[in-house]
């Protein structure tokens, strides 16, 4: 594509045509308005051609301008009149650019949406394009990824379907958006032959007035009404525009011809001419110092459209220097604009070196090997985040762009078919443990409804145990075996507890009632009268007793019932000793059983290994006073050594009236 020079020559003088052009790539400097213009062709074949011509302009003010100063000023002035007096020409400009190499599939669906709502429909299409490429990318490796999963689970490739809600959502507002760029163009055609007819006309005009006959003031005021009419004309086909600005500017030099009869006239428009132009020139060389090299340029732009089209001839005297002057300024700003873009080439290098390393980091993991489902899983989260990465990473030269992104693609889909190829076997692995677990669910459900219990529940304990062992099946099928599996283990487990629950009745009725006896003692007020309490105390155990068993599990409630006897005797004003025995008769009474004489068993032991242990403590006393032989007998040592020896005599005789009682149990 071949950018197009078309700065007419603004006082007049004649075209000659240059066959120059300037390449486009990714970092050459490109207009952003012809851009705009070129792709926006490209939406729709059924309107009219756009054709571009390249024409340089010459003599400037009538000075001869060299090469360079040629390219210079074909450089600035890419975009011809027809866009420079396109009104949304500058709003195209504030279109806010994004790297959309960075942006994710719904991302890039957001973006467009906001677009289409937030700027006029011709400044977009340069950005819809780049983001439909991007898109397109992107979702084409999604394919990619999901044809391999398809195929790699047994799917037929003719069979293949795939798209998505981001998908269907893009393709609507794409749809949206070439419906109002087609709308636009067939109205744009419109105005711009109408625009013609208009200057066209106003060429007429122009030539009408060198047969006017009236005076030179009232012809000179009609001319430059009809230059204003001319500049407000707005934009015409391209295909006509050269032709339609080389005859405006034929008449026009033909009516400064005439109006060199009137030198006044003519010297007071050089001057207006010269005051202008110097305001230009002054304007371009502030922003030939401006950083912001962009903005100045799109600025330039505009003086250049100022200089060219609504501004005349200045005196012989000053063209050569004014048009020296801008020249200058403009060369500055180009120089200044090449550096930029040439920071921008090697800041695309550097994204080409980040972006190859990415890719060399994806084949490594592509290339190691891996049998573990979360090993597989680490290396699916390092890939993410290298893709990331890598659309983040920015743009790389344009010829090397397409190379670049095939290589990460390979990369990608070389992991992706050692995943899927891992994933497939461990399927594979999932399948049998499904029929296995399959196999235990129908033992489950051909024994739920077993009477059996016998035979039966050591079969169900097993299967569960079975069941436990076998390893993953797929993910779609697991919730829904659990669940039938699950089922029929409970359904036998729960009809088995349920005919248990009913042979032992009874004993769950002795727990109601022991309930509700544990609840009467903690509220029990006692008298003034320890005996009395005693006896009331000693029929609350004979009560308990007579209750009988109660399940199993429930048997709990015995130790809070002793132990709301013990606390109910704690209170009793007697003897501790007393006490102590009849606290410990009730214990006894708990403990003996004729069929069973085991706890009875562990407690004679106990209270034998009791004794034991302060007999020891005593003789142990006993000998810690020979210490003391020489020691008055008055000593507080001694003393405390004499009371430590009594209470544990008199706690062995507690005990060895406790080792009698339980030996009477026993006859």
């Amino acid at each position: 594509m071949s950018e197009n020079d078309n700065l007419p020559e603004a006082d007049g003088k004649k075209e000659v045509e240059s066959t120059e052009t300037t390449p486009t790539q990714e970092t050459t400097p490109v207009v952003e308005a012809k851009l705009e213009l070129e792709q926006d062709a490209e939406v729709t074949s059924d309107k009219a051609e756009v054709k571009t011509e390249t024409t340089t302009t010459v003599e400037a003010e009538g000075v001869s301008k060299t090469d360079e100063d040629k390219n210079h000023v074909n450089e600035i002035d890419e975009s011809n009149a027809e866009d420079a007096e396109d009104e949304s020409n500058a709003e195209r400009h504030e279109v806010e650019e994004k790297d959309y190499h960075a942006m994710s599939m719904d991302e890039l669906t957001v973006e467009v949406s906001r677009l289409l709502k937030s700027h006029k429909i011709q400044t977009i299409s340069k950005h819809i394009n780049e983001i439909k490429t991007e898109f397109n990318a992107k979702f084409s490796e999604l394919i990619d990824e999901k044809k391999e999963e398809f195929i790699a689970e047994g799917g037929n490739i003719i069979d293949f379907y795939y798209t998505n809600d981001t998908k269907k959502s893009f393709n609507t507002l794409y749809k949206e958006y070439k419906h109002s760029i087609n709308a636009y163009y067939k109205a744009r055609e419109q105005n711009l032959q109408e625009n013609l007819n208009n200057r066209l006309q106003i060429i007429e005009d122009i030539k009408g007035l060198l047969s006017v006959e009236e005076n030179m003031g009232t012809t000179y005021k009609h001319f430059k009404e009809l230059q204003e009419q001319w500049r407000n004309a707005g934009p015409i086909p391209r295909d006509k525009y050269n032709n339609a600005w080389n005859t405006y500017h034929h008449h026009v030099e033909r009516f400064y011809d005439f109006l060199h009869l009137n030198n006044d006239l003519r010297d007071m428009d050089f001057k207006h001419n010269y005051d202008q132009k110097l305001k230009i020139i002054e304007r371009a060389e502030e922003l030939a110092l401006d950083e912001n090299t962009n903005r100045s340029f799109r600025e330039l732009q505009v003086l250049h459209k100022l200089w060219k089209e609504e501004l005349g001839p200045v005196g012989k005297e000053h063209r050569e220097v004014i048009w020296e002057r801008f020249s200058n300024a403009t060369k500055s700003i180009h120089d200044k604009r090449q550096a930029y873009y040439a920071d921008m080439d090697k800041a695309h290098e550097k994204n080409l070196e980040r972006k190859e390393e990415i890719i060399a980091k994806i084949t490594a993991i592509a290339e190691d090997k891996t049998d573990s489902h979360s090993a597989w899983q680490k290396k699916i989260k390092e890939i993410e985040a290298l893709r990331d990465a890598f659309f983040k990473a920015g743009k790389v030269p344009l010829k090397v762009n397409e190379s670049t992104w095939a290589k990460f693609k390979d990369a990608v889909r070389t992991f992706n078919r050692g995943k899927n190829n891992f994933y497939k076997d461990l399927k594979k692995d999932q399948y049998d443990n499904l029929k296995k677990k399959k196999d235990l669910i129908q033992i489950a459900e051909d024994n739920k409804d077993s009477d059996d219990f016998a035979t039966v529940t050591p079969l169900m304990k097993n299967i569960q145990n079975e069941w436990k062992k076998i390893g993953h099946v797929p993910r779609r099928d697991s919730d829904k075996i659990w669940k039938q599996f699950k089922g029929a283990c409970n359904h036998y487990f729960d009809k088995m507890h349920s005919a248990r629950k009913a042979e032992d009745q009874h004993l769950f009725d002795a727990f109601d009632k022991k309930v509700k006896l544990l609840d009467a003692l903690k509220t029990l007020e006692l008298t003034e009268d320890p005996k009395a309490d005693i006896e009331v105390l000693k029929a609350k155990i004979s009560e308990w007793k007579e209750i009988g068993h109660v399940p199993q599990s429930k048997r709990y409630i015995d130790g809070k019932f002793y132990k709301a006897i013990d606390d109910s005797f704690d209170k009793l004003k007697m003897d501790k000793a007393k006490l102590e025995m009849i606290k410990f008769e009730s214990k006894l009474e708990n403990l003996a059983n004729p069929n069973d004489t085991r706890l009875l068993d562990n407690e004679y032991s106990f209270i034998k290994k009791r004794m034991d242990d302060i007999k020891s403590e005593i003789n142990q006393l006993e000998n810690n006073l020979q210490f003391f032989s020489n020691v008055k007998s008055d000593n507080p040592l001694v003393k405390d050594v004499h009371n430590n020896i009594a209470n544990h005599k008199k706690d062995l005789e507690l005990w060895k009236s406790k080792l009698t009682k339980v030996r009477s149990m026993y006859s």
